[in-house]
């Protein structure tokens, strides 16, 4: 089985598209498929989140391109900007992951959170689309090739005090 663990920056090529959904591409270890049916097996560091474009590749040097698989979710939208700036606080407020996209946000299919956000006056439809969430503040990242590591258990943290 063809095992892929190495993110790449760029590629001259790309041998073969795997199309995951959001909950897919935030799993560390898993077993897919390839747009050609071929079975793969992800090793990526945990907390890793595959996006769309991501390149991975592995010791045989076969290139796979991620694809954001199209899935349900829930697009919101608001008569202004303040009212979808308000359905941002309260979902961040929870927690939640959300796109944010020009004029509408979109998040995972949720009952709950659709109520309260036609309870703040939003209007909440559903759709299928691929689902890409921002990354959040602390997420990093960059853009070079290397395997994906560990994250580090402890990490110095800057604290005012100097506690």
């Amino acid at each position: 089985m063809l095992t892929l663990h190495t993110k790449l920056a760029a590629s001259g090529r790309v041998d073969g598209e795997l199309v995951l959904s959001y909950d897919q591409r935030e799993r560390c270890r898993q077993r897919a498929r390839l747009d050609s049916g071929e079975e793969v097996a992800l090793f990526t560091a945990r907390g890793t989140v595959l996006r769309e474009g991501d390149l991975l590749t592995g010791e045989t040097g076969f290139v796979a391109r991620v694809r954001a698989a199209m899935e349900p979710v829930y697009v919101v939208r608001a008569e202004d900007a303040e009212g979808l700036l308000r359905c941002a606080f309260h979902l961040g407020n929870r927690h939640c992951q959300v796109e944010v996209g020009d004029g509408f946000l979109r998040i995972r299919i949720d009952p709950v959170l659709r109520d309260m956000l036609t309870g703040l006056g939003a209007v909440v439809t559903e759709e299928v689309a691929a689902f890409e969430p921002e990354s959040g503040a602390y997420a990093g990242g960059h853009a070079h090739s290397h395997p994906l590591a560990p994250v580090p258990l402890r990490q110095k943290i800057h604290r005012p005090d100097g506690a």
